[in-house]
Formats: C-alpha cells, sequence, structure tokens
C-alpha cells in the first residue's frame, strides 16, 4: 500500500500542503474546523508522520555519531552495542565510524559527522588531543562526551575506567602470585596507556621491586603482522637477559590475544615458564589454552552513562562547555589459568 502523503491529503481536500501541515501541527494559524476536517481524514487514511520532516523543522537529526579505534575489538564492539540499544529505546538513531587508530581517519570522522549534522557525538580519541581544533568547532553547537580515552584537554563530560587502579591489579594478582620479574607491553599513543603503566609501577614499588624501562614494551597498534613483530622481539629480549622474565602484563585486549600467539609460537609455557594477565573483555578468554587472566571493563554501564550524559546536553544550550563531569568506572579481575602457581605470597 503506497504511503498517504501531506500533498495527498491537501490535493483531496483541496487546501495547500502549507495549510494540511499547520493543521496537523495544531497551529493557531488554522481554524479548528479546517483542522478537524484534514485530522479526521488523515486519520482515515491512516496518513503517518515523517519523522524526518518534524526533525528538519526542529532542527535536529534524531542521530548520534560515535566514533572509536575499532570497531572489531570485542571492548568497544560491547560499548557500541550498549549505546545503541540505549538510544535505540529513545527511538534515536546511532551512526558509527571508525578511525583506525589514525588521527586523519579520525578527522575524516569528525568531519563526516558535522556533515550528517548528528546531534551530538561520542568519541573515544585515537590520542588525548588528536583533532581538537575540529572537536572545539563542533562543540560550539553541539555536545561532545569523551568515553575510554578520556585524557582531552576539551572541557566536556568523560567516562572512563581507573586505568591506574586496572594496572595496579593486573601487577599486584602476579606478585602475589610469586611471579618476580614481571614487564608490560602497551600500546604506543594511547593516552590510556601511562595510566595503567603508573599501577604497574604502583604495585612493583609496592613489593620492593625495580621498574625499569627495559621492563616496558609500546607496540605499535593496527598492523597486526607489525604487533606480532615487535611483541616477539621483545619477549626474546627479555627471555635472553638475567634475570628471565616469568610474567608479563599486557595493555589491551589486542595485545594480549597477539602475545598468547606469539609466545606459543616461540614453544614457550603458559604459565609454566611465562605468566600472562590481559586486558581483554572477549568471552572467549576462558576458551584460550590456557584460560587467559582478565582485567575486564564495564562496557555496558560505559555505553549507558555515555547515552545518559548526552541526552542530558541535548536537553541544553549552547555552549556546551559548562558540564565538564569525569566519571570513573572500576574493572574486574577474572583469574583463569594463565597466571596460577600454587603458593601466594601476602
Amino acid at each position: 500500500m503506497t504511503r498517504i502523503t501531506i500533498k495527498d491529503i491537501a490535493k483531496a481536500l483541496n487546501v495547500s500542503t502549507s495549510t494540511v501541515s499547520k493543521a496537523l501541527s495544531d497551529s493557531y494559524e488554522i481554524s479548528d474546523k479546517t483542522k478537524r476536517m484534514i485530522v479526521t481524514y488523515a486519520k482515515k487514511m491512516g496518513y503517518i508522520p515523517s519523522k524526518t520532516a518534524q526533525n528538519l523543522r526542529m532542527g535536529k537529526s534524531n542521530t548520534i555519531g560515535v566514533i572509536v579505534s575499532d570497531v572489531s575489538n570485542t571492548f568497544f564492539s560491547q560499548v557500541l552495542q550498549s549505546i545503541q540499544l540505549s538510544l535505540e529505546v529513545k527511538g534515536i538513531y546511532t551512526i558509527i565510524m571508525q578511525s583506525g587508530f589514525d588521527e586523519d581517519t579520525e578527522r575524516g570522522c569528525i568531519q563526516s559527522m558535522m556533515n550528517k549534522e548528528v546531534d551530538g557525538l561520542l568519541i573515544s580519541p585515537v590520542k588525548s588531543d588528536s583533532n581538537i581544533d575540529l572537536l572545539q568547532k563542533f562543540q560550539k553547537s553541539h555536545p561532545i562526551i569523551f568515553f575510554d580515552r578520556i585524557k582531552s584537554s576539551l572541557k566536556a563530560p568523560k567516562i572512563g575506567i581507573d586505568n591506574e587502579k586496572a594496572g595496579y591489579k593486573a601487577t599486584k594478582h602476579l606478585l602475589r602470585k610469586a611471579y618476580k620479574n614481571i614487564v608490560i607491553i602497551l600500546g604506543k599513543g594511547l593516552g590510556i596507556s601511562q595510566s595503567r603503566l603508573n599501577g604497574y609501577k604502583k604495585a612493583l614499588k609496592e613489593y620492593r621491586r625495580p621498574a625499569t624501562e627495559r621492563d616496558i614494551a609500546y607496540i605499535t597498534l593496527g598492523n597486526l603482522q607489525l604487533m606480532d613483530q615487535e611483541i616477539a622481539q621483545f619477549i626474546t629480549n627479555k627471555i635472553n637477559e638475567s634475570p628471565k622474565i616469568d610474567a608479563l602484563v599486557c595493555g589491551t585486549e589486542n595485545i594480549s590475544t597477539r602475545t598468547i600467539g606469539v609466545i606459543q609460537k616461540m614453544g614457550i609455557k603458559i604459565p609454566e615458564e611465562i605468566a600472562i594477565v590481559g586486558f581483554a573483555n572477549t568471552p572467549l578468554a576462558s576458551f584460550f589454552n590456557p584460560g587467559l587472566t582478565t582485567i575486564v571493563q564495564p562496557t555496558e554501564r560505559l555505553g549507558q552513562i555515555s547515552v545518559e550524559k548526552i541526552l542530558k546536553l541535548l536537553k541544553q544550550s549552547p555552549p556546551y562547555t559548562k558540564d565538564s563531569e569525569q566519571i570513573i568506572l572500576d574493572t574486574e579481575l577474572i583469574v583463569r589459568e594463565s597466571s596460577q602457581k600454587n603458593h601466594l605470597v601476602k
């Protein structure tokens, strides 16, 4: 069945499209008699108002843009699902784009969102202040929420996790399991890396263990082949040193999963020779051989709060720099076989 339009109603009742539009919007400019005639006919014919047209009249697109580095990453895919479901129940659409860990690509994503006239933007930026000039321009008329990577100097709400505490939690678990020579592998250029490194150092200091720069690796993200090469080189260097490493903390999900593969290809046994704790939200962590001990982030809550904050801002008027609240969520350590030893150190 063909959908009836305002033009069809106007033609049938011999009035202008403007009159029909105003009558259906309950405008004071149209008499009650004409309104009743038009509304009655519209209901009889099964007229459904165009949401797009209504939004355009209100100066809104009814869409929220979301930009992340990698949609295939389990952490981001879970956050995106939470965001999309939270917006869907409010009748708002989601436009999702990925930056691929590249600032230029991210710039194109932001520009595209501006061209699509989204009502607001949720972003996990490539770097702390990447493309801040364009974001400042967008923020003059639209709200922005930062999530996950929240080191941006832009005044806006930021929702993330306690990365320092998470790094501390992962490292302390290994120390309590009697591992002594613990190294850490982090993502190069990620704002969250420094906080997770701070937590790693804090735990080592608490147990009076030295934390040297030689025990820290920064891996290039985005190129899997290069990641594997850099991880393999770092581990090779560390097992040839004295004292040889016996445990490592992996600072992102990609690093965690790639490191397990690299170590197993090298013929190194987990956890007998090297134990691993990784940041990972993948439900497959328990099916790895051995099961991977993980720091799990509250992705569902992260997405829900991000949506709550942007919907609150959308009810306000520019400028959107008044609200710079920072919300920090905790993580959960799930212990599996990859970090297990038979005794604990108090």
